[in-house]
């Protein structure tokens, strides 16, 4: 099986600078030959992210918050009139309001709750659902999650719970969208230095207790998620759906 995306067109959410998984996974996916839309979130974000793409010879910019779902209708509807068709929809979203991930999950607030899970989990059905009339010929939709979905990371907090939301949302979805040929899966990578887990207190012992603990005996590299993302895009993976794929140098099989 070849990774190789020639004549298909992928859209990725979530870029939102150079260190950013959603960064990675796009420039695989460029390399692997395939014709790149990649979404920024508002007027704010636009010009580093376009600064970004137009490193990408090819690549388009398109502007769109996904907890808004006239937002979501309007940026599809350019991708059908610029594309015709989508193959591979890659979503990179994620956020909790900062002081959510500072004291403890009990304290978390309703409004905290919701916006995280909004975010979080809903637009990826959202999305989902957007993409699904475009993938008439099939294709592969690939969200990112973390470890904090299964075990208790202190002050990941709500995201862990929105996380573990996320995954059980990637099944349902791997089922309803299957007899489309539409598979769904998810990556969990391992904590890595993007501008999202910087929110999250603690980040440098979390960092350095992976590596001990790891099997690899260090941290994954953003472009071994980025090379994952391209074998969940390809052929390569065909037969492989409602799955969450780790990529974390081994941590999450240890027990201590």
């Amino acid at each position: 099986m070849s990774f190789s995306l020639e004549g298909r067109v992928a859209v990725v959410f979530g870029v939102a600078n150079k260190r950013s998984i959603a960064w990675s996974i796009a420039q695989g996916l460029h390399q692997a030959g395939a014709s790149l839309a990649i979404t920024y979130q508002n007027q704010r974000l636009e010009q580093e992210a376009k600064d970004l793409i137009l490193s990408l010879p090819g690549a388009e910019a398109f502007m769109c918050d996904v907890s808004k779902d006239e937002d979501i209708e309007q940026v599809f509807a350019k991708f059908k009139e610029r594309y015709g068709k989508l193959h591979v929809l890659v979503h990179s979203v994620a956020y909790a309001p900062a002081e959510e991930l500072k004291a403890d999950f009990v304290s978390t607030s309703r409004e905290g709750f919701r916006v995280a899970h909004d975010v979080s989990v809903y637009s990826l059905i959202a999305v989902s659902r957007a993409a699904g009339p475009l993938m008439e010929e099939g294709g592969s939709i690939i969200t990112m999650t973390y470890f904090g979905a299964e075990k208790v990371v202190p002050h990941y907090n709500v995201m862990g719970v929105a996380k573990a939301a996320l995954e059980c949302s990637v099944r349902y979805l791997a089922n309803d969208l299957g007899p489309k040929k539409i598979r769904v899966n998810a990556i969990s990578a391992g904590p890595i230095k993007t501008l999202a887990a910087r929110g999250i207190s603690g980040l440098g012992d979390m960092l350095r207790f992976h590596a001990e603990r790891a099997p690899l005996k260090r941290n994954v590299d953003v472009h071994e998620v980025g090379s994952t993302g391209v074998f969940l895009a390809s052929d390569a993976s065909s037969g492989i759906t409602g799955e969450v794929i780790y990529v974390d140098c081994g941590y999450n099989i240890m027990g201590f």
